[in-house]
């Protein structure tokens, strides 16, 4: 008798933290977002996004897949400065996330490798021998 009534006021407390947390879920409060402008002058925001630009066509990678898609990387950077100045910025901004994940094959190996020791740190907290020959 008496685990149930522990069982009983279990639900009751998990039924009201249930409606609790619905009713604060409910309200809603405003968030506001904006982007900051940067004040860096035309001629200088443009060439520092050509440069990002050129040092991305300069990419073996890149360059492969341009001529993959039967555009020689002449042409591809003289499409690139005839562009203006948002669109420049805008696929200058793109090219810090391709040198971004450029690196990510090293942050699969450290993954691998942390999954590995934790799973032999599992077996070893079960008492289960690792043997590798």
């Amino acid at each position: 008798m008496t685990t149930l009534r522990k069982a009983g006021w279990f639900v009751v407390l998990a039924v009201a933290m249930a409606g609790w947390m619905g009713a604060l879920g409910s309200l809603r409060g405003v968030a506001e977002a904006g982007v900051i402008a940067s004040h860096l002058s035309e001629a200088a925001g443009r060439s520092e996004d050509l440069a990002k630009i050129q040092l991305l066509l300069e990419n073996k990678i890149v360059v492969q897949k341009l001529i993959d898609y039967g555009v020689s990387p002449e042409e591809a950077m003289a499409k690139v400065r005839a562009m203006n100045t948002q669109d420049l910025h805008r696929l200058a901004s793109l090219t810090d996330r391709v040198a971004a994940g450029a690196d990510s094959a090293l942050g699969i190996l450290i993954g691998i490798a942390i999954l590995v020791i934790l799973v032999l740190v599992i077996l070893k907290l079960m008492h289960k021998d690792v043997v590798i020959r």
